[in-house]
């Protein structure tokens, strides 16, 4: 896990990511304000998971940005576990918080659903 401990050591101070551990299962959970289940892309790429998030905004009547200190965009890539799978693996937004659950043991490859 020493390549995840890095990775995550490596973030831009403006990104939250947690990860937990539990006998079964890895749980990412991301802070992506602004975002939703239509707005987050979450892949599982060999041994890294992915997670493309889109803050979606509006402007009210009458105003202008003045400035803009939020990203609209989050592209993130973390080395997974060595003993961490992508099947049967979930993920749901919930009010800005993005959490991916990836079970221990196996591989393979493919997208990963996400509940809104």
């Amino acid at each position: 896990m020493s390549r995840l401990r890095e990775a995550l050591g490596n973030l831009p101070d403006s990104v939250f990511v947690d990860v937990l551990e539990s006998d079964e299962a890895y749980l990412f959970v991301v802070d992506v304000p602004g975002a939703s289940a239509d707005s987050v892309d979450v892949r599982v790429e060999g041994r890294t998971l992915a997670v493309d998030a889109r803050r979606q905004k509006a402007v009210p009547a009458g105003f202008d940005y003045h400035s803009e200190e939020r990203s609209l965009f989050l592209d993130l890539e973390l080395p997974l576990p060595p003993d961490a799978t992508e099947a049967d693996a979930s993920a749901s937004v919930d009010d800005g918080v993005l959490e991916v659950r990836l079970p221990k043991r196996g591989a393979g490859g493919h997208s990963v659903p996400i509940e809104g």
